[in-house]
C-alpha cells in the first residue's frame, strides 16, 4: 500500500508532546478496540506517525507493546496488522473472557449508581439505532463503551487491564458479526445485563455477560470455519 493512500485511510489525530509514547499507545488501543484497524488491513510506522503528527520513535515503541500483547503482528517489513484468528485461539479467548469479564460484571453489581445506569441506557439506545441502520462504525464503539462502563465499575485496575488485553485480541473481529443477527441479540442481552445490575444481582449480571460472550463466539466460530 502506498504511503499517501495509507495515511488517507487513517483518522487524523494529532498527539501532544506530554507522555508521547503513552498517548500514542492509548490512541492505537482505541483504534483497535473501535474497529478502525480491521482484520486484513496493514499500516506502517511512517503512516501512523504522520497521521498522529509525531516522530516514528513513540509509534515504534507503542507498536512494540501492542505486538507483545498479541494485539498486532508484523506483516512485512515495517507494516503491522491484526493477527489472524484461529478457531482454537477464539475458543481459548472465549473461555478466559467468560471467567474474567463475568467476574467483573459480578463485582460491578455492588457499585451501581444512577449515573452508571444512565450511561448504560444511552449506549443500549445507541446500539439499537446502529442495528436498525447497520452502522458498524457506531455499534462497535458503543458496544465497547457499554462493556467497559461495567468493567470499570468493578473497581479493580488489575482486572480492567487484563480485560483490555483480551479485547485487544478479539475486538477487531467483532465487526464480522454485522449482518449475522448477533448485534440485535447482543443488545437484548445487554438489556438483561443492565437490569440485573440495576437490581444489584451479581450472579444474574455474570450469567448475562457470559451469554453475550458465548453467543458471539459461536457465530464467530461458524464464520471462521466457513
Amino acid at each position: 500500500m502506498a504511503l499517501a493512500e495509507d495515511i488517507r485511510q487513517l483518522p487524523l489525530r494529532p498527539v501532544g508532546r506530554e507522555s508521547m509514547q503513552d498517548r500514542v499507545y492509548r490512541q492505537l488501543v482505541a483504534m483497535i478496540l473501535d474497529g478502525e484497524l480491521e482484520p486484513g488491513r496493514t499500516v506502517t510506522i511512517a503512516s501512523i506517525a504522520q497521521a498522529f503528527q509525531v516522530s516514528a520513535m513513540p509509534v515504534r515503541e507503542a507498536l512494540h507493546r501492542l505486538t507483545a500483547a498479541k494485539a498486532l503482528t508484523v506483516v512485512a517489513g515495517r507494516s503491522v496488522g491484526i493477527p489472524p484468528l484461529s478457531v482454537e485461539r477464539l475458543s481459548d479467548l472465549r473461555r478466559v473472557r467468560v471467567e474474567v469479564e463475568g467476574l467483573a460484571a459480578e463485582w460491578a453489581a455492588a457499585h451501581v449508581t444512577p449515573a452508571m445506569l444512565a450511561r448504560l441506557d444511552s449506549r443500549i439506545q445507541a446500539m439499537s439505532a446502529c442495528v436498525a441502520t447497520g452502522d458498524q462504525g457506531g455499534f462497535v464503539p458503543a458496544n465497547r463503551e457499554f462493556h467497559f462502563t461495567i468493567y470499570e465499575a468493578a473497581g479493580s485496575a488489575s482486572l480492567l487491564a487484563l480485560i483490555e488485553s483480551l479485547w485487544l485480541q478479539i475486538g477487531p473481529y467483532l465487526s464480522l458479526l454485522r449482518g449475522s443477527g448477533n448485534w440485535r441479540n447482543a443488545n437484548i442481552q445487554h438489556q438483561v445485563l443492565r437490569d440485573a445490575l440495576a437490581r444489584h444481582d451479581g450472579k444474574a449480571a455474570r450469567a448475562a455477560l457470559e451469554a453475550d460472550i458465548t453467543d458471539a463466539a459461536v457465530i464467530l466460530e461458524g464464520l471462521l470455519r466457513g
